[in-house]
């Protein structure tokens, strides 16, 4: 097998059930990471193959690994000191105390799958036993008894985010509110209080990505001062989404149609926005070239 490259990059999660694989590799994949749940041990060197050949198509791959593999898990330890051997490969071990499992298989009211006909807590000592080699052998191991799964998407976050990466990718969308609100829209503002271009005849024609109709709309009153004072508004709002784990935000700028003060207003804010630590800007236009 050849060697990895510098910047590939594989994590095996793996732990305790109940202690959080899902919330990890959720949040794993907000990072970019390419993610495969419940893998059975035997497919973990196919798979770094796979990443291998495809380069810098999957940098990053994680792949979550445990119990539920049956009789298969029995084979872990062995398959992941194989690949320690010629590919950049770390472990991240979850665990909780007995006390945090019993309450999370409560809640959800599935038994443990290592259960069988004992209780929750031989569930848990079965698989404690079976984890014991694979914990102590682990690159990283997080405690997550006291950790709500929003606090662990933040640790996974802290330890495993690009140090370029944004916090938070924001799409600045317009739309006309005569075709219904974004459905996905976070936060919604309203740009038909400016006047409305397509009531000239030299603009009506135009859209707001014309510099015309651009130069038209930003020297009405209170425009200016509008994009301003939003953008000034959500910086809080943003800084709150990442400290939350939120990943992916969108604001609705809307006017009639959406052809040209939404337009107009959306592109000036993404500029405005876009210097702001963590942030990573795009535009949308969802509905110009419907009128």
């Amino acid at each position: 097998m050849a060697a990895a490259t510098e910047q590939q990059e594989m994590l095996i999660v793996t732990g305790m059930s109940g202690a959080g694989r899902s919330t990890v590799g959720n949040a794993l994949e907000d990072l970019g990471w390419y993610v495969v749940d419940n893998l059975p041990p035997q497919m973990l060197r196919p798979l770094v193959d796979l990443a291998q050949h495809a380069g810098n198509s999957l940098p990053r791959i994680a792949a979550v690994v445990d119990v539920r593999g049956g009789k298969l898990f029995s084979a872990v330890q062995e398959a992941i000191e194989s690949l320690r051997a010629n590919a950049q490969v770390r472990v991240l071990f979850l665990e909780a105390t007995d006390a945090a499992l019993v309450r999370r298989f409560e809640q959800v009211r599935r038994p443990h799958p290592l259960q069988g006909d004992g209780t929750l807590l031989d569930g848990i000592a079965a698989e404690r036993s079976l984890m014991a080699e694979i914990r102590a052998s682990s690159d990283l191991i997080i405690d997550t008894s006291e950790l709500n799964i929003h606090e662990l998407a933040n640790t996974i976050s802290d330890r495993f985010a690009e140090e370029d990466a944004p916090g938070l990718n924001v799409t600045v969308m317009s739309f006309g509110f005569k075709y219904g609100l974004p459905a996905d829209a976070d936060l919604v503002a309203d740009a038909r209080f400016l006047p409305n271009p397509f009531w000239n005849e030299d603009l009506k024609a135009l859209t707001g990505r014309d510099a015309k109709v651009r130069d038209f709309v930003l020297a009405q009153q209170g425009a200016s001062e509008f994009i301003e004072v939003y953008a000034k508004a959500i910086e809080p709002v943003f800084e709150g989404y990442q400290r939350e784990n939120k990943r992916h935000a969108t604001i609705a700028i809307g006017c009639t149609g959406g052809k040209h003060r939404s337009v107009v207003i959306a592109e000036e804010l993404a500029t405005k926005i876009s210097n702001l630590p963590g942030v990573a800007v795009s535009v949308k236009h969802r509905d110009l070239g419907r009128e």
